[in-house]
């Protein structure tokens, strides 16, 4: 069978390497050339590329099972894979930038047999008779009986096939700056990103490889106050007053390597195809971040994207294979274990965006997700839903059954502390004196 993947991230690359084990001919269509020999690597036209990732224990299991190669290449260029101390094996995750972890199996994958990468841009899809013909790439015809998009949130190929997402924008926006430890200073150990609450916002530090970090504040997408963060020189002037960030923003421990970075437009979508479960044409599939989004801010989207790619591989793998009933059972399966982890981050962020603005919590109503998992602080009871719902073991159902020990401790009066530091408000004031003329003097 000839395969066309359309786009080359972890997702793309995962279907395409598999596929082409299992004896496919598969051509992946990649706007980006690929990572050079030596230097940096833009990867145009992908914006979280370069800004703070963690992987979780998922990704690494979907690797081993089935691109242990990948694995490998991935920790050999420098990835960390880590857990907490009492954690299990099978929560291993990695600590590693992106750029680190998508060079790495980008370079698997040119050395695999029966799969090419084509640099350009997929047009359009040809089709006859009501399936997938081929693929029209910079005006040239790629021959496909079978068709995967995997193009990534900004993705709009094939978008007249199915219909338009659920959901938009999450609500949030975040800053972001990349630092290196200098010569003898000890980069941070965490076997996770380190987070804190603060009233109005969010702070974390994500640990990556090659001795770096990678400091994120997170604000509500309309805080226009908070959005000066974007500017290296508030940024340096307001991250030090942050006490999860101020012993990694350090000048003289720390040296920044990128300048900051604003991660905005992000969305909660889920993205299935047509009502009726059945594709618009057959041998045409749709898989990642094509399917569904979600808050970076949590880091579930490489996991989400390679479960799906897992399970579509293994239905397109089988002997005998029926691309239309595989389609529909695909699709269901997206229904029932994609959609409800879209379902709950728009929730939460619904729930967290008012509190950034003041409100309190609705007992009444559905106790949300990080609160639930907060509460399990004051009832440990709560870890037995809570530690598999955060790990994504067990879908966020499993939050069901905490619900009413998460609401009998808020009605004791307990709720989920804010850390100890400067609020939203007092951030802002500390970026009144920072005028445009005077920015753009210290820029």
């Amino acid at each position: 069978m000839r395969t066309v993947v359309v786009g080359g991230g972890p997702v793309g690359m995962f279907c395409g390497m598999a596929l082409a084990r299992r004896g496919q001919q598969v051509t992946i269509v990649d706007r980006d050339p690929g990572p050079p020999g030596t230097g940096g690597w833009a990867r145009r036209g992908v914006m979280q590329f370069h800004h703070p990732h963690f992987f979780r224990s998922i990704v690494r299991q979907a690797l081993l099972d089935t691109l242990p190669e990948a694995w490998d290449a991935v920790v050999a260029a420098g990835g960390l894979p880590a857990r907490p101390d009492g954690f299990p094996e099978e929560l291993t995750g990695l600590r590693c930038r992106r750029s680190t972890f998508e060079r790495a199996v980008w370079g698997v994958a040119r050395h695999e047999p029966r799969l090419a990468i084509r640099t350009g841009h997929a047009d359009r899809l040809i089709t006859g008779r009501g399936r997938v013909t081929g693929v029209i790439v910079d005006g040239q015809a790629i021959d496909a009986d079978l068709v995967i998009v995997a193009s990534g949130r900004a993705g709009r190929f094939a978008d007249d096939t199915r219909p338009p997402a659920e959901g938009g924008a999450c609500g949030f926006s975040y800053i972001a700056r990349m630092y290196r430890a200098r010569p003898g200073v000890q980069a941070p150990d965490s076997a996770l990103p380190m987070s804190s609450l603060y009233q109005g916002y969010l702070a974390m530090v994500f640990p990556q490889d090659d001795d770096t970090l990678s400091a994120l504040i997170v604000r509500a997408a309309t805080d226009e106050a908070l959005a000066q963060l974007r500017h290296n020189a508030c940024f340096d002037e307001l991250a030090p007053r942050i006490p999860q960030l101020a012993p990694w923003v350090d000048a003289g421990r720390f040296e920044p390597v990128t300048d900051v970075m604003a991660g905005g437009h992000l969305t909660n979508t889920y993205r299935g195809p047509s009502g009726d479960g059945r594709p618009a044409v057959a041998g045409l599939f749709f898989a990642g971040d094509a399917v569904c989004t979600t808050n970076p801010a949590a880091g579930r989207g490489v996991s989400l994207g390679l479960r799906q790619a897992q399970v579509l591989i293994g239905l397109l793998a089988a002997p005998h294979a029926d691309l239309a009933g595989a389609a529909e059972e695909f699709g269901a399966w997206c229904v029932a274990n994609i959609q409800p982890w879209y379902e709950d981050h728009v929730y939460w962020d619904t729930t967290l965006l008012r509190r950034f603005h003041g409100e309190g919590i609705d007992l009444s109503a559905r106790i949300p997700p990080d609160v639930v998992c907060a509460a399990a602080e004051k009832d440990p009871t709560i870890w037995a839903a809570a530690g598999p719902y955060l790990a994504m073991l067990a879908p966020p159902a499993i939050l069901d059954t905490a619900q009413d020990r998460a609401r009998a401790v808020l009605r004791s009066g307990w709720r989920p502390p804010y850390a100890a530091g400067p609020s939203r408000d007092e951030l802002a004031e500390h970026l009144l004196p920072f005028s445009r003329p005077r920015l753009a003097a210290r820029q």
